[in-house]
């Protein structure tokens, strides 16, 4: 198994690992770790101890290479409270994918809290770590430990999960919070298919993540369920939690079309 999903370069520049493999393509990355590789640029970019990511859009403008990557951040909307950073990510001169992020400052105390009164669902024990569909293991796919609370990699509906990174985003740099809660949230459509993925193809155009707060411990987790109309529009949306409680939520919007080749 690689030791981080990317391998820095020099600067900006990033090699992407075996370990930002999806299922389809040796070629082609699983959306979460150029996703996280983005929100590793917002985070970074004007650093503030007092500010956190509220919530990151993202948009997918094609399958993502799994090779050398390059990323850049700017702050387009200075604040001293509020601050508006957008991102970008490129491979051989194209942009793959863009990012914006509000980031807030954050200050405890400031009001009093109102909670989600669910309780996330405990933890489960170890699991054996099964392929996705009939396909065998790739490299995302091993570079997180997945336990399921209900639904599994091949069981199609709604599913409840905890995962965790077993790599680090970068060599050499630890993950923040909110990245390990990233590199598992573009899997919400993976887990929570509704049609028979060796049949038909769930493309997602888009993902915004919306979080009250970062997680606090190490393993997190989501409750996902996709929708999907008749004309192949489809959605995917996943709640958001740590062992602690929930904290957020995210969406994706999903082309959703035959495969050609069945």
């Amino acid at each position: 198994m690689p030791t981080a999903f990317y391998q820095p370069i020099s600067g900006d520049r990033f090699a992407s690992t075996a370990a930002t493999v999806g299922p389809w393509d040796p070629r082609l990355s699983h959306g979460s770790p150029p996703a996280t590789l983005l929100l590793h640029a917002i985070e970074r970019a004007h650093p503030r101890a007092d500010g956190r990511v509220g919530r990151i859009a993202l948009d997918f403008f094609g399958p993502v290479p799994a090779a050398e990557l390059t990323v850049s951040a700017e702050q387009v909307r200075p604040g001293a409270r509020i601050d508006l950073t957008r991102a970008r990510l490129s491979s051989g001169g194209k942009v793959v994918m863009e990012a914006s992020a509000w980031r807030l400052a954050a200050q405890a105390g400031r009001v009093s809290a109102v909670l989600d009164a669910r309780r996330p669902p405990p933890l489960p024990g170890p699991q054996t770590q099964k392929p996705f569909v009939d396909l065998p293991f790739f490299g995302y796919g091993e570079a997180l430990e997945w336990r399921f609370v209900d639904g599994a990699f091949g069981e199609l509906g709604p599913a409840t999960a905890y995962a965790r990174a077993l790599l680090p985003l970068i060599e050499g740099e630890p993950l923040s919070a909110l990245e390990r809660l990233m590199l598992m949230v573009d899997s919400a459509n993976g887990i929570s298919a509704a049609l028979d993925p060796r049949k038909y193809m769930f493309v997602p155009v888009e993902l915004t993540v919306s979080t009250r707060r970062a997680p606090r411990t190490e393993w997190v987790g989501m409750r996902a369920e996709t929708l999907i109309e008749d004309d192949g529009i489809g959605q995917t949306r996943a709640d958001l939690f740590d062992e602690e409680g929930y904290l957020g939520v995210a969406t994706q919007t999903l082309f959703v079309a035959p495969r050609a080749d069945v």
